[in-house]
């Protein structure tokens, strides 16, 4: 699977990208990241990227060109989507990254800037994303967090790819409490059913708690989950 980052910092991944599972995983070629930045397509003595919005305003937008010249120098792959990142896209969940993950060869991933983008962009774009009801200071925040989300659910990086399908939201619930040795720490003691060997105990008690967790946590879910399971055809 191939991403393609259109940002203007493109040392931000350096670290993350060469870490834990996902340096792993692109060590294997399971996936590739590329980096393109609009600076390198401006055409002015200054290479300026931003400038003031019309009509007037606070802060600087990123101008078009730029953009769209950083878009075109990328080869196309069959099954592609333009992605900008942005708070005023479809928040990001579990369903969402499984689909880019499944569905595509080649994301594109737009990283906003400053006050956003010169709404022209959109005309490139395929799809528009937000990590969440919030601003942060970039889109390299919110496209590192979707190319984590999308690498780890392909086939190579995850050790047991079991363990995927038993994560919080994977099942529209939330895990459920785990716990590893000692028994007993600080007098608290790991519940005595998972200490068992019963497994149709232990999978009932986890059950349970997903449903427990997940009503009291995020009744939001919770509500989804009920309604799901009532209408499985929806």
């Amino acid at each position: 699977m191939r991403f393609d980052v259109v940002t203007l910092f493109p040392d931000f991944f350096a670290s993350p990208l060469s870490s834990g599972l996902l340096g792993k995983a692109l060590t294997k070629q399971v996936a590739q990241v590329n980096f393109v930045n609009p600076r390198d397509f401006a055409t002015d003595k200054h290479r300026r990227v931003d400038d003031e919005p019309y009509g007037g305003g606070v802060g600087m937008l990123l101008k078009p060109e730029p953009i769209f010249a950083a878009v075109e120098s990328l080869p196309i792959l069959p099954r592609r989507d333009v992605i900008l990142m942005t708070p005023q896209g479809q928040p990001m969940n579990q369903p969402l990254l499984v689909e880019l993950a499944t569905n595509y060869d080649q994301l594109v991933i737009i990283c906003g800037h400053y006050e956003g983008v010169d709404e022209r962009v959109l005309h490139l774009v395929t799809r528009e994303i937000s990590l969440g009801d919030f601003v942060l200071t970039s889109g390299e925040i919110p496209a590192l967090a979707l190319i984590n989300g999308v690498i780890r659910l392909r086939p190579g990086t995850v050790g047991k790819a079991e363990s995927l399908k038993l994560e919080s939201f994977e099942a529209g619930l939330l895990d459920y409490p785990q716990y590893t040795r000692p028994a007993e720490f600080r007098g608290w003691k790991v519940p005595e059913v998972l200490r068992s060997g019963n497994h149709a105990a232990i999978a009932r008690w986890r059950e349970e708690q997903q449903l427990k967790r997940t009503c009291d946590r995020r009744p939001d879910l919770y509500a989804d989950w009920l309604q799901n399971s009532h209408n499985p055809d929806s």
